[in-house]
C-alpha cells in the first residue's frame, strides 16, 4: 500500500517537473529570446521570483521517492527503472545548480534600465542548459510511470 502510494506521488512529482520545464521550453524561453535585453532582464526577474524556492523541492521530493521505490520495489527491472529514475532526477538537480542558477544569479544583479555595454547574452547557453534539464526530467518521468505500471 505504501508503495503505491509512494509510487503515484513520484510519478506526480516529476511530471510536474516535466511538465514545468517542457512549459518553460516551448513558451517562456522564445518569449524571452524575442526581447530586448533590458526588457527581457526585467522579465527574467519576475519569472525567477518563485521558482528557486518550489523546484528544488519538488525535485529532491521526487528524487527521494524514486531512491525509496529502488528499494522496496518488488522485481529487478522496477528497482532499475526507480533507480535511473532516480539518477536522472539528480541530474535534473546538477544541471540547474551547477548551470542554470549562476546565470540567474548573475541577472539579478543587472539593472534592466542600465545595461552594460559590454553585456554578454546568456540566453542561448541558458537555453541549452535547459533542454538539457528538460529532456532529463521526461525521461524521469517515462522510466517513473513504466516503474508503477509494472509494479
Amino acid at each position: 500500500m505504501l508503495s503505491t502510494v509512494f509510487g503515484i506521488v513520484a510519478v506526480m512529482a516529476s511530471g510536474i517537473v516535466a511538465g514545468v520545464l517542457f512549459a518553460v521550453a516551448i513558451s517562456t524561453v522564445p518569449a524571452l529570446l524575442a526581447m530586448p535585453p533590458g526588457q527581457y532582464i526585467y522579465a527574467h526577474k519576475l519569472l525567477g521570483r518563485n521558482w528557486d524556492p518550489t523546484m528544488p523541492v519538488i525535485v529532491l521530493t521526487a528524487t527521494a521517492l524514486d531512491v525509496v521505490l529502488a528499494i522496496l520495489a518488488p522485481n529487478g527491472l522496477g528497482a532499475l527503472l526507480f533507480g535511473v529514475g532516480a539518477a536522472l532526477l539528480v541530474m535534473v538537480a546538477v544541471v540547474s545548480h551547477w548551470c542554470n542558477v549562476p546565470i540567474n544569479r548573475q541577472l539579478r544583479t543587472l539593472d534592466p534600465d542600465r545595461m552594460p555595454a559590454e553585456w554578454q547574452d546568456p540566453r542561448p547557453l541558458w537555453r541549452r542548459w535547459h533542454l538539457l534539464r528538460s529532456t532529463l526530467a521526461a525521461l524521469a518521468l517515462a522510466l517513473n510511470a513504466s516503474a508503477v505500471a509494472l509494479s
